[in-house]
């Protein structure tokens, strides 16, 4: 009998599943701290996107780099990087060494949606256990704002905001615009499966998941949410035949629900109604106006780099930029307009680098877009239109928008666009024709 033992072995081998694992467990649960934690946000979008790296580096598989739009978002994101690089002497990096180790960080978005598409959601069963995740987080804001629109409060005690909008789970008026972009993702596979069925009962189950998800996104009472989301509705309409009709019913009872908000919710129609009508009709006096009158203004004067990354935040109480405004302000509203972000992507893509890093960004928006839309017109699956229909939503350039960069708006994104991808991606690899 040999009284030797054998030494445990450590196979390497083991450590990529490993990695795999970590990033796909991130993954699943980004949409529950996106919704309450954004440093746990934050930290699971990197261990995702470090994963995904390290596991790169194990497997000697770096070919994603130069596939599909990552080269053209790599080149986005390096462009923004050299923009807000300090270098006086170029006239480079106003904003400091804070600037630019922030335009590093959005490094990790590109990488995210690059993991996502090529390595974490590649698994069917990933892909529907993060649908099952995202539609919980659909439900789960639908409940809070219904709640706290029959009672005052939600489950947590919170009232409404001071302006009538419902805030969901949240303390703040936030709800809208992760629901509007999640909400069709979340409900259109049941609706879709419901309508294929043919009978009156399911049809009419399809059209009460899509009108109250409607209703929701009305009674919340954030403007640009609603306007996106019957967007959003259009766009799936296109591809969807069988819900064109149940589409143009939800549009119509967004419309009688908006009609009937003085009533039912008087101040959710003054911000629906009152506030978006003075908008319009005198928009070039609103903040809006100024706000992109004043990204102009630095891009106008850094053409080629803008103010680096937050050059909308670190440049616009400079005298320098103080443009005339359309309303005939001689300064543009000064620094009193100014605010942390631009409310544009596009325009803070101008700003932060220049009208290369404008041209670079739209490219890149049209090439996603592009991506996610492989196929669709032939072979609509529900999944992949909700998500498309998200992107667009999203990446639609007439908007007020949150900071590109800023979690957890961003991190809903990134989620979605690079689920988006894989879901376009595993399409194609199931039917190459």
């Amino acid at each position: 009998m040999s009284l030797t033992t054998e030494a445990p072995v450590h196979r390497t081998a083991d450590l990529p599943a490993l990695l795999d694992r970590a990033g796909a467990g991130a993954t699943l649960v980004l949409p529950l701290f996106l919704l309450h934690g954004r440093s746990l946000a934050e930290a699971a979008l990197g261990v995702a996107a470090v994963c995904f790296l390290l596991r790169s580096a194990l497997l000697g598989r770096w070919d994603w780099l130069r596939r599909g739009w990552v080269p053209l978002g790599l080149a986005w994101w390096g462009w923004l990087v050299v923009c807000s690089t300090p270098v006086p002497a170029l006239d480079l990096g106003r904003g400091g060494w804070n600037s630019f180790l922030q335009a590093v960080a959005m490094g990790r978005f590109v990488i995210f949606a690059a993991a996502l598409e090529f390595d974490v959601l590649r698994c069917a069963r990933r892909r529907l256990w993060l649908w099952r995740v995202v539609a919980a987080c659909a439900a789960y804001i639908a409940i809070q704002a219904l709640v706290q629109f029959a009672i005052g409060t939600n489950l947590y005690g919170h009232p409404r905001n001071g302006d009538g909008e419902l805030t969901g789970p949240f303390a703040k008026p936030r709800a809208g615009p992760p629901f509007a972009r999640i909400l069709l993702p979340a409900i259109l596979p049941p609706v879709a499966a419901l309508l294929e069925r043919g009978r009156a009962a399911a049809s009419a189950g399809a059209a009460a998941l899509l009108l109250g998800g409607v209703a929701v996104v009305v009674l919340i009472g954030q403007r640009m949410p609603l306007a996106i989301t019957l967007l959003g509705i259009a766009v799936a309409a296109l591809l969807l035949r069988r819900l064109r009709p149940i589409a143009v019913i939800g549009v119509l009872a967004a419309a009688a629900l908006v009609a009937a908000a003085p009533v039912i919710s008087p101040r959710t129609s003054h911000r629906l109604v009152d506030e978006f009508s003075h908008q319009i009709e005198r928009f070039s006096t609103t903040q809006y106006a100024h706000i992109y009158v004043r990204a102009l203004a630095i891009a106008e004067a850094h053409p080629l780099t803008g103010g680096g990354f937050d050059g909308f935040r670190n440049e616009c109480r400079d005298p320098r930029y103080f443009a005339p405004s359309p309303d005939g302000l001689a300064d543009g509203g000064g620094a009193e307009i100014c605010t942390t972000h631009a409310h544009n992507f596009y325009m803070q893509a101008v700003s932060d680098a220049g009208f290369p890093g404008l041209l670079l960004f739209a490219a890149l928006a049209i090439a996603w877009l592009r991506e996610a839309a492989r196929g669709l017109w032939r072979d609509p699956r529900p999944l992949r239109v909700g998500l498309f229909a998200a992107m667009v939503m999203q990446l639609w350039p007439i908007a007020s928008t949150n900071s590109f960069a800023v979690v957890p708006m961003s991190g809903w994104f990134f989620l979605l666009l690079g689920w988006a991808l894989a879901e376009s991606r595993a399409a194609r690899a199931a039917d190459p024709a």
